[in-house]
């Protein structure tokens, strides 16, 4: 009898949608976490090594969904095989067991630093464009989570007594940005009203 294929899934905030790894790939269970990579507190991932047996498959999106960097990579993923548990990377198109050769020993250590090495260029380059954007003065921050169509259906939904947090879930945002909204919303709202009942908007 075959084990059973277990997801791992990680983003890097709460305002990230985990839909899109793993779309598509037939799991009997997945476990997400929604935590930095430089986050040591991942209790989904902790809970998937618990659950796994003899047998089972772990399949991640990519090795840096899994492991913070090469060092916890080799740490997890010898984990994991010593628990007789394949781990299959379907990014990197991977598969280690607990009988790995040589050459796929090699492979998790090239590709794990690989992987590292883009996440530091690619965090490089973010940190770069801010920097020229704030010389510009053109530098924002973040942009908006939702578009204004989404804005106006959250805050319409709120009022007819939706809970924040089945909103939160819908719209895959945390419940941290459905209230950030709605505080910009009664920043608006209640100036606008404050002017309209003061004394020098009463007519004479």
């Amino acid at each position: 009898m075959s084990g059973q294929r277990v997801g791992y899934v990680r983003v890097s905030t709460l305002d990230q949608s985990t839909v899109r790894q793993l779309d598509g790939v037939v799991l009997d269970r997945v476990f997400e976490d929604k935590a930095s990579g430089k986050d040591v507190d991942r209790p989904q991932l902790e809970a998937m090594i618990g659950f796994v047996r003899d047998g089972d498959t772990v399949l991640v999106h990519s090795m840096d969904r899994l492991a913070r960097n090469l060092e916890d990579l080799r740490r997890l993923v010898r984990r994991l095989t010593d628990k007789q548990v394949r781990v299959e990377f379907v990014k990197e198109q991977l598969t280690f067991t607990g009988e790995d050769s040589a050459m796929a020993n090699l492979l998790l250590n090239m590709m794990g630093a690989f992987a590292e090495f883009e996440r530091e260029l690619i965090r490089e380059r973010q940190r770069e464009g801010i920097a020229l954007a704030k010389q510009r003065g053109v530098y924002r921050g973040r942009a908006r989570s939702l578009t204004a169509a989404q804005v106006e259906e959250l805050r319409a939904r709120v009022a007819a007594g939706v809970p924040k947090s089945v909103l939160a879930r819908e719209f895959g945002v945390s419940r941290e940005t459905v209230y950030a909204y709605l505080r910009a919303e009664r920043a608006l709202v209640e100036p606008a009203s404050a002017a309209s009942t003061s004394p020098d908007a009463m007519p004479g």
